[in-house]
């Protein structure tokens, strides 16, 4: 079994290098998006770790806009046509970390081919009570110009709500923008986009479409029976907001004791000792020495 892990990098790249050799399996390849506001060259060096690729083409991402969904989807459309049989596309962020040996994961998901795994709410839940707002309204974080949010708030109060283009009940969840599923679910997600174009327009104008977007067409398609409802990884939303909770040293024994894979986000201009901790206790390893350096 092969499964391809796509990382959404941004900074740290002494961070992404420790996050790639807790990544390293003979059945895994790791392709690294580097958003276009970063110097590569702070990052060039990672390509010289085996298995490891910067996707061909790379994107100027702005958080919480469609921007950062159109990356996802292009770079999972470049994975699936390498021609590479993989089973599974991994989500991940730079700032993410395993909660579990390579070889554990990997025979997870061997047990579970033909399965994805994301979490989602249904659009009744109280999650979907606040972030309807992001199908509902109008939103320009796709873009960038002076008065932007003064002329999104006048047209919000013109206009009428907003309808999500489909027939679809939505899902989605704040956990939702990272996902393990298989090459089938990728696959459909792809060409679904392409022969809606109402619906990439649609989300032009939402925020945070990466937290519902691929849930919502997922879980309408005929592989919805083959989603789990859990993405397995640890994400602490306890101090509010809309970014989760940077985990540090004092996080470990609840990551110790839960049941996930992965977790995030970490950042170890913060906190590295976490790391450490996870290297040593659970991945059952020594921390790693950078195998290269960025000089």
């Amino acid at each position: 079994m092969r499964i391809a892990h796509l990382i959404m990098v941004h900074k740290n790249p002494a961070q992404v290098e420790r996050l790639l050799l807790a990544l390293a399996h003979d059945g895994a390849d790791c392709y690294l998006h580097l958003d276009l506001k970063a110097d590569p060259r702070a990052f060039e060096h990672l390509a010289r770790l085996p298995n490891v690729h910067f996707t061909p083409r790379r994107f100027f991402v702005r958080w919480a806009s469609y921007r950062f969904t159109q990356a996802i989807v292009e770079c999972t459309r470049d994975i699936l046509a390498t021609g590479i049989g993989y089973e599974f596309i991994n989500l991940l962020s730079g700032q993410d970390y395993p909660l579990r040996p390579a070889a554990e994961v990997h025979a997870f998901l061997a047990a579970h081919r033909g399965q994805s795994f994301m979490a989602f709410e249904p659009e009744n839940s109280p999650w979907w009570q606040h972030a309807v707002s992001r199908v509902e309204q109008y939103h320009t974080t796709y873009y960038r110009f002076p008065g932007q949010y003064r002329l999104q708030a006048l047209v919000n109060g013109l206009l009428p709500k907003r309808r999500f283009p489909l027939p679809y009940t939505l899902y989605g969840g704040p956990d939702g923008s990272w996902w393990t599923i298989s090459a089938e679910c990728a696959a459909y997600l792809v060409q679904f986009l392409d022969t809606h174009p109402q619906l990439q327009r649609f989300s032009r104008f939402t925020w945070g479409s990466d937290e519902f977007l691929p849930a919502t067409v997922l879980l309408n398609s005929p592989y919805r029976h083959c989603i789990i409802n859990e993405n397995y990884r640890y994400i602490d939303w306890s101090a509010g907001g809309a970014n989760p909770r940077v985990l540090t040293a004092a996080d470990f024994q609840p990551l110790a004791r839960a049941p996930k894979l992965y977790a995030r986000k970490f950042d170890i201009e913060h906190d590295a000792h976490i790391l450490d901790r996870i290297d040593r206790e659970l991945l059952r390893r020594q921390p790693p020495e950078p195998v290269y350096s960025a000089a």
